[in-house]
């Protein structure tokens, strides 16, 4: 990682760190207060306004980045972690890249482990031979459609692969 980058990087996160807090709260609301109080000096004109407006838009243009970058490496760090947790337990090894998946499929899984979740709290109020039968099967099923997700990212994974290797392809000819 280059200089900069790491600079930017403790800068951001310290940004992050201490403008959650409250006494950022309460200096932001001093320095409001602070300004209305000027109003009077300035008669209320259209450059008192305009420092407030100014100063409040840059500082809001500059945080949008600080915080976004701050959120990225929070996100990535915590997908890190749950591939791992996945990939160290019997959970489905194909949920390790569903970030990377369209709405439509996340919507799949969503309503899948909704399912199976609906019925561990029904078999928890029940225990007849009857209810373990049908919450089995329904596990069951849901372990099929899990099958067929994981299918259907394998098959778009190699689509991708297979697309960017004919690009790589078809731009490697385009060369003299």
């Amino acid at each position: 990682m280059s200089k900069v980058s790491q600079s930017f990087r403790h800068f951001a996160e310290a940004t992050a760190r201490y403008s959650g807090k409250p006494g950022a709260f309460l200096g932001a609301a001093a320095l409001i207060v602070l300004w209305a109080a000027t109003g009077p000096l300035f008669h209320f004109g259209d450059t008192w306004q305009l420092v407030i407006n100014t100063g409040t838009t840059i500082i809001t243009f500059m945080m949008v980045f600080l915080i976004q970058n701050s959120q990225n490496r929070d996100s990535a760090a915590l997908q890190i972690k749950l591939d791992e947790l996945i990939r160290a337990t019997a959970a489905h090894n194909g949920l390790l890249d569903v970030e990377n998946l369209d709405e439509d499929a996340l919507e799949r899984i969503r309503e899948n482990y909704r399912k199976l979740g609906a019925r561990l709290e029904e078999e928890a109020g029940t225990s007849t031979d009857g209810s373990k039968v049908q919450a089995a099967q329904e596990k069951q099923e849901a372990c099929k459609e899990m099958d067929e997700i994981e299918q259907e990212l394998r098959e778009q994974r190699d689509a991708e692969a297979a697309a960017r290797k004919e690009a790589a392809a078809d731009t490697g000819e385009e060369k003299p």
